[in-house]
């Protein structure tokens, strides 16, 4: 079926799916810069980053099924940490994560019109990866000025998985998440792969599923253990992919 539909869907995919949401994105990225200064950054951020999460969902479209929602307290604070498959990761956890989202995201994404004024102005993290002292400061000072009830999201693998297998995960958001002693939320998103496979243009509607597993209490714990923080978050993740999404190998990497 999918090879039946697959370039008449192309043709959709073209003419009205992309212009679409190229228009829904400066809209609601406008809308965001607005209210971010009128109102505040959360009304910006759970409104209109919500908003246009779900209306790419609707037009792909994809199904999202949630599982572990009770996991997620919106009362309090997360280092969230996921998988990273596909750019449709982003859709799903922004639209159906219910926290007030926060990415640490690289410098370079602010160059990006539209995109770049509507994420800063939501209240996300620009860091510069090439300096770690200077990524963990920018985190730091962000959490200072947000507050409780805030999701700080990492992609820990760093880059989306060309194969779905689990990459090494990078150590910023361990370290982060003992310095302030904060609890680290594993989530696990599946399906968004064979949505859009990461580095192609080769976008077919499908089934994603994120579940968001207990959250890891750091409460006590110091920089010795991150190395066994990164492991447990890393088995708990591994633990939803379907087995040639697994990692090859299950030690703490480096």
């Amino acid at each position: 079926m999918k090879k039946l539909l697959y370039w008449p869907y192309q043709v959709y995919v073209w003419l009205v799916y992309l212009p679409l949401v190229a228009v829904l994105t400066l809209v609601f990225s406008t809308l965001t810069v607005i209210t971010a200064v009128l109102v505040n950054d959360r009304v910006a951020s759970r409104v209109f980053a919500v908003t246009w999460a779900r209306l790419v969902a609707w037009l792909t479209p994809i199904s999202v099924t949630v599982e572990g929602r009770q996991n997620a307290d919106r009362k309090n604070t997360y280092v969230v940490v996921c998988n990273h498959q596909s750019q449709y990761d982003i859709p799903v956890v922004y639209g159906w994560l219910d926290l007030d989202l926060k990415w640490v995201m690289k410098q370079e994404l602010r160059k990006i019109p539209g995109i770049g004024i509507g994420c800063e102005k939501a209240g996300h993290i620009f860091v510069n990866r090439r300096n770690p002292r200077e990524a963990r400061k920018a985190v730091m000072q962000a959490l200072d000025r947000l507050g409780d009830g805030v999701g700080i999201l990492f992609f820990a693998e760093g880059t989306r998985s060309d194969d779905g297998r689990l990459l090494p995960f990078k150590k910023g958001a361990f370290r982060l998440a003992i310095e302030q002693q904060l609890p680290v939320l594993p989530i696990t998103i599946t399906g968004t792969r064979d949505v859009l496979p990461a580095r192609t243009l080769q976008l077919f509607p499908g089934r994603c599923t994120m579940h968001i597993h207990p959250p890891i209490d750091t409460t006590e714990m110091s920089l010795q253990d991150l190395d066994a923080l990164l492991s447990e978050t890393r088995a708990a993740i591994a633990s939803r992919l379907t087995a040639p999404d697994r990692p090859a190998d299950a030690a703490a990497p480096a």
